[in-house]
Order: structure tokens, then C-alpha cells, then sequence
């Protein structure tokens, strides 16, 4: 009686956790699905206006597939036994996906949907302490970097694979800290706050320093019940993958720079000549 207690209680238990984690899947989708409804009804509103470039279009729908493919399907299930493979979602849903959707410009689009007093809200809204202070590269290098630290370096590693809460929670802030972080340092949405050149590339060295770091820390200290083969080659793909995304920011912010500060040319007044008369 006891042993079939007991393995009915454990079944319960087992199958109250099976359906926490499909939830989650269930909640990721439609957000996902929200997100791009909501990017396709924008251009659809903000038609017969400033033509939208087709590139921002494609960066949008691929982040959501980078955000899609690390938070729900085959490589989301093996992030809860590899190391390698949940590195391999953080890199997808913390610095690919955000750049790719910072690139896609969904504010300037909002902007040029909405209606005019929505649109106003909007900009209040950017306008904002919060806001300034949050999208500041100094306060959102510190969320992702300081987040992913956190992460790595206590028990919260093994926390979020055993608790659906905690699990979407470490998600959460991953994606919205690389988010955040993303753009403040090569945003082309507007932004009333936009730091000095020099703020941006300092702070984006410090973190491609913290996060290299990090990366080799992990390669000589896996987390907790990771086995060491399989926390050197997650800490490699954080290591070399980072490196390609920290890249791509580099030339994005000296490109922004260059557009920023390179000469114009002399307007060239056209020289009004009367017709010839016939």
C-alpha cells in the first residue's frame, strides 16, 4: 500500500512538472506568434507611408526564429542535460536574437503605425527616467553581463532546469538584457538618450571583457553536475560564438560612427536658367 502510494504520488508529481513545462512551450509560442502578428499588422498599418526596408522585415522574423529554436523544441529538451546545448540557446536568445530584432527596428515602426496620440505616448514613454536610466550601456551592460555571472557562478544554473518558474524567469532576463544592452550600443530606433560614441565602445569593450572571461571561468569551473568535456566545449561555443556576435556589434557601432561624423557633401545649387524661347 505504501509503495503504491508512494509511486502514485511520485506520478502526480511527475506529471504536474510535464505540464508546467509544456505550458511554458505553450506560452513561448504565442508570444512568439503575438510578436510576429504584431510586426506584420504594423507594416500593414504603416503602408502607403516611408517605404519599409525588407532587410528589418527579415531581421525581425529571424530573431523570433533564434528565440523560438533556443526556448522550445529539440535543442531547448537537450539544454536540460548539455551544458553545450543550453549554450548554445543563451547564445541564439541572448545576443543573436536581440541584435536581429535591435536591427529590425520596431519602435521607429510603431512610430509610423500608430495613430498620432498613441504615438506621442510612445515617445513620452521613451522620454522617460525609467527608461533612461534602464537603456543607459553603463546600467545594461551591467543586467546582462551581471545577470549571466549570477547564472553561472551560484546555484541558479541548476535551479532553472528543475523549476518552470525560475526556468522562465532566467529566460526572461536573458533575452531582455541582451535586448536592452543591444541597443543602447547600436539601436537605429530613436532614442532621446543615446549615449556618446565613446560611452558606447568603452562599455562594449568591458563587456566583451567580462564576457570572454566568463567564458574561460567556465571552461576550468563548469557549473554544478556539469560534466567537465561537456563544460569545456559549452564554454568554447560561448567563448568563439560570442566572438562572432561582439563583431558584428563592433563594425555596427563604427559604422554608426562613421555615418555620424563623415563629411557632407556641398549641396550643389542648380544654376536656374530661363527657358529658350523658341
Amino acid at each position: 500500500m505504501w509503495l503504491a502510494g508512494h509511486l502514485g504520488e511520485h506520478g502526480a508529481a511527475h506529471g504536474q512538472a510535464t505540464a508546467g513545462w509544456a505550458a511554458f512551450d505553450a506560452v513561448v509560442l504565442l508570444v512568439l506568434a503575438a510578436a510576429a502578428a504584431g510586426y506584420a499588422l504594423a507594416l500593414w498599418s504603416a503602408r502607403g507611408r516611408t517605404p519599409w526596408p525588407l532587410p528589418r522585415t527579415a531581421a525581425w522574423y529571424v530573431g523570433l526564429a533564434c528565440a523560438g529554436v533556443a526556448l522550445t523544441g529539440p535543442l531547448a529538451e537537450a539544454a536540460h542535460a548539455s551544458f553545450t546545448a543550453h549554450m548554445a540557446g543563451h547564445l541564439l536568445l541572448g545576443m543573436l536574437a536581440p541584435l536581429l530584432l535591435v536591427l529590425s527596428a520596431p519602435i521607429t515602426l510603431g512610430l509610423q503605425a500608430l495613430p498620432v496620440a498613441r504615438a506621442r505616448s510612445l515617445s513620452r514613454l521613451l522620454r522617460s527616467p525609467f527608461v533612461r536610466v534602464v537603456t543607459y550601456p553603463v546600467t545594461a551592460a551591467v543586467l546582462n553581463a551581471g545577470g549571466l555571472w549570477l547564472l553561472y557562478t551560484t546555484d541558479l544554473y541548476t535551479l532553472m532546469h528543475s523549476s518552470v518558474l525560475i526556468h522562465a524567469l532566467v529566460h526572461a532576463h536573458v533575452f531582455l538584457a541582451g535586448y536592452v544592452f543591444t541597443a543602447s550600443i547600436v539601436g537605429v530606433d530613436p532614442d532621446p538618450h543615446r549615449a556618446p560614441i565613446r560611452v558606447r565602445a568603452v562599455v562594449l569593450v568591458a563587456f566583451i571583457a567580462a564576457h570572454s572571461i566568463l567564458a574561460k571561468w567556465l571552461y576550468a569551473n563548469p557549473p554544478a553536475g556539469v560534466e567537465t568535456a561537456d563544460g569545456q566545449l559549452g564554454s568554447q561555443l560561448m567563448y568563439y560564438g560570442g566572438d562572432a556576435v561582439d563583431v558584428t556589434l563592433i563594425v555596427l557601432l563604427l559604422a554608426g560612427w562613421y555615418r555620424a561624423t563623415r563629411p557632407r557633401e556641398p549641396v550643389r545649387q542648380a544654376q536656374s536658367a530661363s527657358p529658350k524661347s523658341r
